[in-house]
């Protein structure tokens, strides 16, 4: 679903936009960064987890419920961004904005968060990558089909789905990956 053709920064010229939306959907440019806007977001919530997971050390289930706080907090500020974003853009799925993956990659995350113990395990995180970019480049039943929600909900709504397929992949995996 995602609109064709490059979007530069220039198109915006002349043109009201509202920042927030745009530093929240583009998860704080991120998803400016080129080729493949997509990865680079996914990147950096993998890299933002990370940095927390290695700053704070918490134990499973606080690990857990910090990511679940910022999963409700990344859609609740998401769907909007999205919206806005895409119609001020005139794109209806527009790749610069990331913060559906970012979405995904919360939900990808959650079975490495659950299973947390001390020192940095940076296999889930990688396995969780490279799982939620395979689920949401392939976009199996019903992932696509969700891509039909309306405005922000449809751009967000498929990464996480993405993200539960994932997940419940990676989950699989964790016997061998911790």
């Amino acid at each position: 679903m995602n609109d064709g053709g490059k979007f530069r920064l220039r198109d915006l010229k002349g043109k009201r936009i509202t920042l927030w939306a745009w530093v929240v959907a583009t998860f704080f440019g991120s998803g400016l960064l080129r080729p493949g806007p997509g990865t680079w977001g996914s990147v950096a919530a993998t890299l933002v987890y990370a940095g927390l997971s290695l700053l704070l050390h918490p134990a499973p289930t606080p690990l857990l419920a910090e990511t679940l706080v910022a999963l409700v907090v990344v859609v609740a500020l998401g769907v909007p961004a999205a919206t806005l974003a895409a119609r001020e853009s005139g794109r209806k799925d527009p790749g610069f904005v990331v913060i559906d993956e970012v979405a995904g990659m919360a939900v990808a995350l959650l079975p490495a968060a659950a299973h947390a113990h001390a020192g940095f395990a940076w296999k889930p995180m990688l396995a969780a990558l490279i799982l939620f970019r395979i689920f949401d480049v392939w976009k199996p039943y019903p992932v696509h089909a969700l891509e039909k929600l309306p405005e922000g909900w449809g751009i967000v709504f498929d990464d996480l789905a993405a993200g539960l397929y994932a997940g419940i992949c990676l989950q699989l995996l964790m016997p061998w990956l911790s």
